[in-house]
């Protein structure tokens, strides 16, 4: 019988072989090598070197994600798109993959970035229009701005924690410290930028009437997100070899 947590173990070793040598010099006999395995053990649970690395994608975004889902269980505010960025911009900090992904480093990624844009096309576009429809449940309840489209608000969503991404690569050692602050800033962006009362700074949970509201509008943001959780998980599996 196969040891329980094998397959987790190969995932964590593709993902830390993945970061540190990067996409081309990584190898299937490599990470046998390293994870304590039979090559032929590997591909067990994957078909291809694509697969699991794919999977290794995944697995990064998935724990973000689950991360995400907790924090928004546990205190409603956190469904506001300040809470959430910052939260993820967090994680961003403390994951190489996806510090690798979000900035598109080809160093580690190579062509991975490419097949991962055509192998996730379907789930990529479903999560952006999670994200869509979670600025609409909140528009719905008074969180966000009215003066912008929805579409317009989404853009601008991205387009901000994308550019706090990629200035952590450009700025390099010239990044204010710690990173705490920086997040900070992110969040107060983003609140400043989407959030009501418009072009407000203020924490939103000392805002009057803001965690009401987001207490109701929680549940249905939480519900999206779990949806794209599932079909998440169903990719990992369909990345599996049957």
């Amino acid at each position: 019988m196969e040891q329980p947590g094998r397959g987790e173990r190969i995932l964590r070793v593709a993902g830390e072989l993945l970061v540190a040598w990067g996409y081309r010099r990584v190898t299937i006999d490599e990470i046998a090598r390293h994870a304590g395995v039979g090559k032929g053990t590997v591909y067990l649970h994957w078909k291809t070197k694509d697969a699991l690395l794919l999977a290794v994608l995944l697995d990064s975004k998935n724990a973000a994600l689950a991360g995400q889902l907790a924090r928004q269980r546990k205190c409603p505010l956190e469904v506001l798109p300040s809470r959430m960025a910052r939260g993820y911009f967090q994680d961003f900090l403390t994951s190489p993959v996806l510090r690798a992904l979000h900035t598109d480093d080809t160093n580690i990624l190579g062509r991975l970035n490419d097949i991962a844009a055509t192998e996730l096309s379907d789930l990529m576009d479903r999560t952006n229009r999670a994200v869509l429809r979670h600025l609409e449940i909140l528009r719905g309840h008074g969180l966000v701005r009215e003066d912008l489209a929805t579409t317009d608000q989404m853009y601008t969503y991205t387009a901000v924690i994308s550019g706090f991404f990629t200035t952590e690569v450009l700025l390099d050692n010239r990044i204010p410290e710690p990173a705490e602050n920086r997040a900070d800033l992110l969040a107060r962006t983003l609140r400043a930028a989407l959030e009501t009362p418009a072009g407000s700074v203020t924490d939103p949970g000392d805002l009057p009437g803001v965690r009401a509201a987001a207490t109701l509008a929680a549940p249905a943001v939480i519900a999206l997100y779990e949806h794209i959780a599932r079909l998440s998980a169903e990719e990992m599996r369909r990345q599996l070899r049957d």
